[in-house]
């Protein structure tokens, strides 16, 4: 049976992805260049029974997002940089309550308002602390309109499977551009609801460990009635200030995620094999890499790409592994640094980590990617 193809621009896959996952609420204020998400669902959502509502900022967009949420909707954000920092407040409240919800970012130059209509990848640290405190933080840097796609499907069962915010995180260059993708029938990829509560309302406690770190979610109007705060919290949702209990609560959000990053973090090697010299990339700046790969492997110069999808939790493991392998590692992005201070601390100082840097609105081309290579030989 032919699969159906479509010819999609990435912020449409990212709505059609969120369609696919079940999404059934959209609350977001039209930013450039992530405004196509919300154009597409206020035309989609209705069709499927689902609401879209245009609030009236960023902060109420997230707050309505939280809200049907708990209702037992999956729910869905769009937003850019400048936005995005005006979500971080309510961001955090999802955090320590943990209620399950995705946020697209479509990344544009910063800080402050920056440059709207061009390419960036300056929100990887704001994915990982722009709101304040210890939390957990999953975020995705799909590569490709088919990978923005599923990413946003895979965003969808990470955000039910651990309650937790979860983070797409496509660059301009990845929102913007159109390509053939195939549309994956119903069922072909896995879509995963939030465990319900097994026990009566009468019984329920929403944060009880006793069903593990992640306890199961119970719907507002379905019979449960709950406690929800932003405020540290017993097993019942109401307040607490007792250090055992903050302190217990605290080092469980984290490990949710920390002891399943094996279930989290993926990951491309490209050419790795024999490889000298290991780029790692994100994004669209992988496109570039992998071009000039070629070209390098042409002249007789063994490099190859480690290409980071999941970008939190970081993938500590491999990059430290992939330092023992080779003598130099390059870091391309479109900021000034931010993934690169990152694979320096895992390699430990074992290679010399190289960055290529660019912030003027362009993209990293091959050409500098080539020439960086052969610096480093």
């Amino acid at each position: 049976m032919a699969k159906r193809v479509a010819f999609l621009q990435g912020n449409e896959a990212a709505a059609f992805g969120a369609l696919y996952a079940g999404c059934d609420f959209f609350a977001g204020y039209p930013i450039t260049p992530a405004t196509e998400v919300s154009e597409v669902l206020s035309v989609e959502l209705p069709k499927v029974g689902g609401k879209f509502i245009q609030m009236e900022d960023e902060i109420g967009a997230m707050a309505a997002c939280l809200g049907a949420a708990l209702t037992g909707s999956k729910v869905l954000t769009a937003t850019s940089g400048p936005g995005f920092s005006l979500k971080q407040e309510l961001i955090g409240y999802g955090c320590i309550a943990e209620i399950p919800c995705v946020i697209i970012d479509v990344m544009r130059g910063g800080p402050s308002t920056g440059m709207p209509t061009g390419p960036s990848q300056s929100d990887i640290m704001a994915a990982r602390w722009g709101t304040h405190g210890d939390h957990p933080a999953i975020c995705l840097v799909p590569a490709s309109v088919q990978e923005l796609f599923e990413e946003t499907v895979r965003a969808f069962n990470l955000a039910e499977t651990y309650r937790t915010p979860v983070i797409v995180l496509p660059d301009e260059i990845i929102a913007h551009m159109r390509e053939r993708i195939v549309i994956p029938d119903a069922g072909e990829l896995e879509v995963i609801d939030r465990r319900l509560p097994s026990v009566p309302p009468e019984e329920y406690k929403p944060y009880d460990t006793s069903f593990g770190d992640v306890p199961p979610l119970a719907s507002f109007g379905s019979g449960y009635r709950f406690h929800v705060t932003g405020l540290n919290k017993m097993q019942d949702g109401f307040p607490t200030t007792k250090p055992s209990l903050v302190q217990a609560e605290q080092e469980r959000q984290m490990r949710k995620v920390n002891a399943n990053v094996d279930d989290i973090v993926t990951y491309e090697e490209y050419l790795l094999e024999d490889a000298e010299i290991a780029v790692v990339a994100f994004g669209s700046t992988s496109r570039s890499v992998r071009y000039a790969i070629n070209v390098a492997r042409e002249q007789g110069i063994r490099a190859g790409m480690f290409r980071i999808r999941t970008i939190w939790p970081f993938p500590d493991r491999q990059i430290r592994e992939l330092s023992t392998r080779v003598r130099a590692i390059i870091t391309p992005e479109m900021n000034l640094g931010m993934c690169t201070q990152e694979v320096q601390r895992c390699v430990e100082g074992r290679v010399p980590v190289q960055g290529l840097f660019r912030v003027d609105g362009e993209p990293i081309n091959p050409d500098q990617i080539l020439e960086s290579l052969k610096k480093v030989l």
